[in-house]
C-alpha cells in the first residue's frame, strides 16, 4: 500500500481519526513478514498445530478454520472494534497489525496457560481432550455415521454409562482408557446414529451426533433455532451471536454485489449532489451499474 501512497502513515496524516487494519499471515515485521503462507503454516508457527491429532500420527490441521478465520479474520475484526471503542475516548485512530500467527496463538491462550495443569503432560493424542480419553472422542455407529462424546464431569459420565448399559465398575472413568474405548466402540456399532440420538437426546450425557453439512439443517434443534438458511440450493449459517434489537443478516443470502452496485449510494452519503454524481459517472471517473434508476 505504501507503493501506492495509500499506506497508513500517508492516510493518517490527512485523517487522524482513521483506523487502518492490516491483516497478514506473519505480521508487518520480522524475518517471515514478506513470505507467502497459508493457514497450515501460520498454525504451525503458532505452536497450536503440534497439539492437534491422534497418538502416533502426524499433526492434523483443522482445515483452514483456526488461522484464516479464527486467528485472522475474527481477531482482525475484534481489533477494529477495540480501536473504534478507544477512539470514542481519544478521538484518534490507529493502525492494527493483525498477524494470523499471533491471532491463532492468542485464540489458543487457554491451551498455553493450561500446560501445567496436568491436562497435557502426555504426548499428542494421549491427553483428556485430544482423543486420549474414552469419554472425549467420536464413535462410529452401525450405519457408518458418528456420535461425539464429551462426558467429562463425573455426573455426566454416569449418565453416559447408564445409557450404554454399563457401570463405572465396568468402565472406570480415569483408568484403562484404551480398554474402555474398545468396549464403547463395540457398543456404539450395535445401533444406528438415529437410534443413539433417540437414547441420548434430552439427557445430560454430553453425547450428540456428528452431522454432515447436508444434514445440519434437518436436525430438530437447528430447525427450531433457524440456525441455517438455504438460498438457491446453497446452505448458509445465519449470523451469530444473535442481537435482540438489531439481528444480523447474512451477506451470503444476498448474493455477490455487482461492480459499482453501490457507487451512487456511497457518493450520496458523502454529500455529493446529483449533478456532481452525474458528472463523475458520465466522465468515467466513477461507475455505477444501473445508475439511472438510483438517481
Amino acid at each position: 500500500m505504501e507503493k501506492l501512497k495509500i499506506g497508513p502513515n500517508e492516510l493518517l496524516a490527512t485523517n487522524k481519526k482513521l483506523i487502518y487494519a492490516r491483516l497478514t499471515g506473519y505480521g508487518q515485521n520480522g524475518s517471515f513478514a514478506n513470505m507467502a503462507g497459508h493457514d497450515i503454516n501460520y498454525l504451525g508457527l503458532s505452536g497450536l498445530l503440534s497439539l492437534f491429532g491422534r497418538y502416533n500420527e502426524k499433526p492434523i490441521p483443522p482445515v483452514n478454520l483456526a488461522a484464516d478465520f479464527g486467528g485472522g479474520g475474527l481477531m482482525c475484526a475484534l481489533g477494529i472494534i477495540l480501536a473504534l471503542y478507544e477512539r470514542t475516548k481519544s478521538n484518534v485512530g490507529q493502525i492494527i497489525d493483525a498477524s494470523m500467527v499471533e491471532g491463532s496463538a492468542y485464540l489458543g491462550s487457554w491451551l498455553f496457560r493450561s500446560q501445567k495443569m496436568g491436562m497435557w503432560e502426555n504426548p499428542r493424542g494421549k491427553n483428556l481432550l485430544d482423543t486420549g480419553s474414552h469419554f472425549y472422542d467420536t464413535y462410529q455407529t452401525k450405519d457408518k455415521l458418528f456420535m461425539c462424546v464429551g462426558a467429562i464431569e463425573p455426573q455426566f459420565y454416569e449418565i453416559f454409562l447408564e445409557k450404554l448399559g454399563l457401570s463405572s465398575d465396568e468402565v472406570p472413568q480415569y483408568t484403562n482408557f484404551e480398554e474402555n474405548r474398545r468396549k464403547i466402540t463395540e457398543i456404539f456399532k450395535t445401533k444406528t446414529q438415529a437410534q443413539w440420538c433417540a437414547i441420548f437426546d434430552g439427557t445430560d450425557a454430553c453425547v450428540t451426533p456428528v452431522l454432515n453439512l447436508k444434514d445440519v439443517m434437518l436436525h430438530i434443534h437447528n430447525k427450531q433455532r433457524q440456525t441455517f438458511t438455504i438460498v438457491e440450493d446453497n446452505l448458509f449459517p445465519n449470523p451469530a451471536p444473535r442481537l435482540s434489537r438489531t439481528p444480523g443478516i447474512s451477506l451470503g443470502v444476498k448474493g455477490n454485489p455487482q461492480v459499482g452496485e453501490d457507487t451512487v449510494q456511497i457518493l450520496t452519503e458523502l454529500k455529493f449532489q446529483p449533478n456532481e454524481i452525474n458528472h463523475l459517472l458520465s466522465n468515467g471517473i466513477a461507475y455505477q451499474s444501473q445508475h439511472i434508476s438510483k438517481l
